[in-house]
């Protein structure tokens, strides 16, 4: 077993003899591992970002499938569908929102507003997947915006978690509504989005920096926030409670559920896999590794770590006290290496491909060119 232990175990309260000894635990997540996978085509027809989504561009691209509730199966079906495309170009990353509502108002009119106080939509992108550094961009009706660095996400407790002042240079955004906004009196078909994001703005996201080429991943989500709403003379008001006089919980729909009622879980979040041929031309399958297997077991390995601290005041030295998790890939045993002291750790582990990925203690994956464990 490769690992390295610091002297002084004795100054976190537990002697050596006894944390070698102490109690396994293991992360166990809400939901099975499944990500919600999508093949992003290339165009050469740039869309206009006007919020309609006009055929020339459109037509050809897949559909991704239809949220879902952000805790997953174990929840209702969403009331009202949503779904996206997404195309790429040497520029722009492009994105188009579809999201049926009845009943489509926004208030919410000032950028960088807390825009979820109103039924939006939105868009998170972490590029390189480590679960730092990742970008979330909120629109709602009125094509009022909101965009966020997030360095870390908030369970961390590792501040400043994000940066509000930051500004996504060169996205551009639109709405199309299908029906009438603010008005009580009628029932609307939804609302439509456009978004074309600036690969160059995107670089910044990214340790490896790169633009996307043929086969790479992505780890991107999109969720939808929807409030309960009722007609209240000729503006529309939020459903409240009875019990409580306050708003009914605004429902959280999305692309790819996180477990829990938290969209700050990159970890969770799809995977786009981008192409370089032209949708028209035919469809291609999702090219399908093991990486994200190995991804996800290392993350589960982290969160055990943080458990293991809680209860023991230090991390774990040996990786059986931390419940491994099984990876289901032909031919391949997966064997994480633990190194930790009292205060901190990174595991390594090698996919089936022949990467080695590594995650520290503070919540940061990523690839180990050209090093074998």
């Amino acid at each position: 077993m490769n690992h390295f232990i610091k002297l002084g175990l004795s100054t976190v309260g537990i002697s050596f003899a006894a944390l070698v000894h102490a109690q396994p635990v293991a992360y166990t997540h809400p939901i099975p591992f499944a990500p919600a996978q999508y093949i992003c085509y290339k165009t050469a027809a740039a869309p206009v970002i006007d919020g309609i989504l006009e055929p020339a561009v459109w037509q050809a691209i897949p559909w991704s499938s239809a949220f879902v509730d952000i805790e997953g199966e174990n929840k209702p079906i969403p009331e009202h569908p949503t779904r996206v495309k997404l195309t790429w170009d040497h520029t722009y990353l492009y994105i188009a929102a579809q999201l049926s509502e009845p009943q489509v108002w926004a208030t919410l009119t000032e950028r960088d507003a807390v825009i979820y106080q109103d039924d939006d939509f939105e868009v998170f992108i972490d590029p390189d997947g480590d679960g730092k550094n990742y970008a979330e961009l909120e629109i709602n009706a009125l094509n009022t915006v909101w965009d966020l660095l997030l360095l870390s996400p908030y369970y961390q407790h590792s501040p400043p978690h994000a940066i509000n002042q930051w500004d996504i240079g060169g996205w551009q955004h639109a709405v199309h509504i299908d029906g009438t906004l603010n008005q009580p009196g009628d029932t609307d078909t939804g609302w439509t989005v456009e978004m074309a994001i600036p690969f160059q703005s995107l670089l910044a996201l990214s340790q490896s920096a790169a633009l996307p080429a043929n086969g790479s991943t992505w780890r991107i989500n999109f969720s939808r926030v929807d409030w309960l709403m009722e007609p209240e003379s000729t503006v529309y008001t939020k459903k409240r409670n009875p019990a409580t006089q306050r708003p009914y919980p605004e429902r959280n729909w999305v692309w790819s559920p996180t477990g829990r009622i938290d969209m700050h879980r990159p970890e969770t979040w799809g995977l786009v896999q981008f192409s370089t041929r032209d949708a028209a031309t035919g469809l291609v399958p999702f090219h399908t590794t093991s990486t994200p297997q190995v991804q996800w077991a290392l993350w589960q390995l982290y969160y055990s770590q943080r458990i293991f601290h809680e209860k023991n005041g230090t991390f774990a030295v040996q990786i059986e006290q931390l419940g491994t998790p099984t990876i289901h890939w032909p031919g391949f045993r997966w064997q994480p290496v633990l190194h930790a002291t009292a205060h901190s750790f990174v595991i390594q582990a090698n996919d089936a491909e022949g990467n080695t990925w590594e995650i520290s203690h503070g919540g940061q994956l990523r690839a180990i060119p050209n090093q074998s464990r």
